[in-house]
């Protein structure tokens, strides 16, 4: 029955974020297939927490979205979420969610809660970072950087990736007392804050060292994407690998183990 359940509550979802073209017909299939398993697999805690997620993150990318226009234009993941943005943002959740199935442990719920924060405190710090009016600053030697320069990081950038790490954790509070489990709030939220914390400045510090990057030829800009103002780019540094996927898997699985650490300090 939870599988059924699951199914009917990712297909109303995933159905509207096509229809609001959120995600692209890929991106809805895989949506669907995910949020089936988040629930039937799991609980309220781990479908509510992907819903958050989602749902915020929408929300967040079409605020301004036309002062936003020109540097989503330099990110590798924008638009109508595909596939494998789909699973990029939730497929180690999910993974986590199965194994937590196959094999029950307080661990799995921890790791999951620091994942989806990681990712929701990336996601938040861009939106919102983005719509700063003052310009970045290098994680690395605190120098004014071009805006959307992988690797900059601003005040409200970074306010926003510590409110979307907190607003996960509260949020698994709230879901795993629905869920029937026994929450603890202090645990569950600092939890998520250091995983939505540790997420997003690893992600901006990979960004600034090692992730891969190319120059437009046009512009100048140094941006993620092979193509930029209509021309092809150039690689301008990084490791081949260490694209843009990469790094937000590092990032989610440091946020992961952020949150665990906490977890064990506060709840034992």
């Amino acid at each position: 029955m939870d599988w059924l359940i699951g199914a009917a509550g990712a297909a109303a979802v995933a159905g509207a974020a096509y229809w609001k073209e959120s995600l692209s017909k890929s991106g809805a299939i895989a949506a669907l297939v995910m949020g089936t398993i988040y629930y039937g697999a799991g609980n309220m805690l781990w479908f509510g927490i992907l819903l958050l997620f989602f749902i915020t993150s929408t929300l967040l990318s079409r605020f301004r979205s036309a002062r936003k226009a020109d540097l989503e234009k330099s990110y590798a993941k924008t638009g109508r979420r595909d596939a494998g943005q789909v699973l990029a943002n939730g497929g180690i959740g999910m993974l986590l969610c199965l194994i937590h199935y196959w094999s029950p442990g307080e661990v799995w719920i921890w790791l999951f809660i620091g994942v989806m924060a990681a990712v929701t405190a990336d996601t938040w710090a861009t939106e919102v970072g983005s719509l700063s009016r003052k310009p970045p600053r290098s994680i690395l030697s605190g120098k004014v950087l071009p805006a959307g320069t992988s690797g900059g990081v601003s005040w409200l950038g970074s306010a926003a990736a510590a409110l979307g790490g907190l607003i996960i954790g509260l949020g698994a509070y709230a879901f795993a007392a629905v869920a029937g489990m026994a929450p603890h709030l202090a645990a569950y939220s600092l939890a998520g804050l250091a995983g939505g914390l540790v997420g997003a400045f690893t992600d901006s510090y990979l960004g600034a060292t090692v992730q891969l990057m190319y120059r437009c030829q046009v512009c100048r800009k140094e941006v993620e994407v092979p193509n930029h103002c209509g021309a092809a780019t150039v690689r301008a540094r990084g490791w081949s690998a260490m694209n843009n996927d990469a790094v937000n898997m590092i990032s989610s699985l440091l946020g992961g183990a952020a949150a665990w650490a906490v977890g064990l300090l506060i709840a034992g």
